[in-house]
């Protein structure tokens, strides 16, 4: 079949990727040789614009894709499921060409299969389906995609009325509001540790950056990658277990160093330990709340494009003073 030559010019951006992607793909069996698998390709042809080659098992579900250099230089005898790159970044059907595009913006790949929900080989779409103009929208999109975390949506905004944007831009802020003055609570109550150590105060604001930093990072990429797979709680726990080995290095890294400054320039080995100690457990607290908070969003079918932000951020303020404070007044 002749490979899809439509631009984006004259695609519609909400347009099911599928109907766009080319069936002119190679789909090899995972337990053929490369011999077999080159006879194959000779006897079917490979289309105009083939990138990969992909293995697919019995069923024709999405096993692995060979890069076109390995399956010439391979020796012949060899199976290609021994030269396959088992995992493969796949574009679900469900998926629109803004979506699509995205998947190239983000890997840089040249091309992506389209599967269905059983991991089925449907069709391919390469990179010649986009333009430049494409692109820019993409990044419009991410741009968008920002504001979103941070509360509300560029297309709301855009030519309204300043009450319509007051609407729009006050509930957000409500929320950053009373996790302010939970955090004022929480810093009255220990007063007294304050008094005791000083110092404390100079680093509260770099602890809450730290944290606040880190639970940004975690939410974007929790968020990216809502849109390409629907959560599960096995999903979950593994990228839970993975957030927290990252938090784990995160807060070392950054504690140990916060912690030296503070010791050689005050002089102040327990206040060293309690800023150190408390940017660690800030940190893993933070990368905690930056996954959760959106997965559980997305579960309660919530968009957490825009609510994620201002509650990943007054979850991970309240629990960073908690940590801090209570260190302190364990250690001081």
């Amino acid at each position: 079949m002749a490979s899809v030559t439509t631009t984006l010019s004259t695609v519609p951006l909400q347009d099911p990727v599928l109907l766009h992607a080319r069936k002119d793909f190679s789909a090899l069996q995972q337990e053929w040789t490369v011999g077999e698998g080159l006879a194959a390709i000779r006897q079917c042809g490979v289309g105009e614009r083939i990138i990969y080659f992909y293995v697919v098992d019995g069923a024709e579900r999405l096993v692995g894709v060979v890069p076109t250099r390995r399956l010439l230089t391979a020796s012949l005898e060899t199976r290609l499921s021994e030269i396959m790159i088992s995992r493969v970044v796949a574009i679900p059907d469900s998926a629109t060409v803004l979506e699509a595009c995205e998947f190239f913006l983000l890997h840089k790949f040249f091309a992506f299969p389209v599967v269905n929900a059983q991991r089925q080989l449907l069709g391919v779409v390469d990179i010649g389906l986009f333009t430049d103009e494409v692109f820019d929208l993409a990044e419009r999109q991410g741009a968008d995609a920002i504001f979103a975390g941070i509360g509300f949506r560029i297309a709301q905004l855009r030519d309204a009325s300043a009450w319509k944007m007051f609407r729009f831009r006050f509930p957000w802020l409500l929320t950053t509001i009373s996790s302010g003055l939970c955090c004022a609570l929480l810093t009255s109550v220990y007063e007294a540790t304050l008094a005791r150590s000083i110092v404390l105060a100079f680093f509260l604001a770099l602890v809450l950056g730290l944290a606040e930093s880190v639970s940004i990072q975690s939410m974007a990429v929790v968020i990216q990658a809502l849109r390409s797979r629907q959560p599960t709680l096995l999903g979950y726990v593994t990228a839970l277990r993975r957030e927290m080995a990252v938090a784990l290095l995160l807060g070392s890294a950054c504690g140990s160093l916060v912690a030296v400054i503070v010791g050689a320039w005050r002089g102040a080995a327990q206040a060293a330990v309690v800023v150190g100690g408390g940017i660690a457990f800030s940190l893993v607290a933070a990368c905690f709340f930056g996954l959760s908070v959106p997965t559980l969003l997305h579960a309660l079918r919530l968009d957490p494009k825009i609510a994620a932000g201002p509650m990943t951020l007054a979850f991970t303020d309240i629990a960073t003073l908690l940590f801090y404070f209570t260190l302190a007044t364990l250690l001081l």
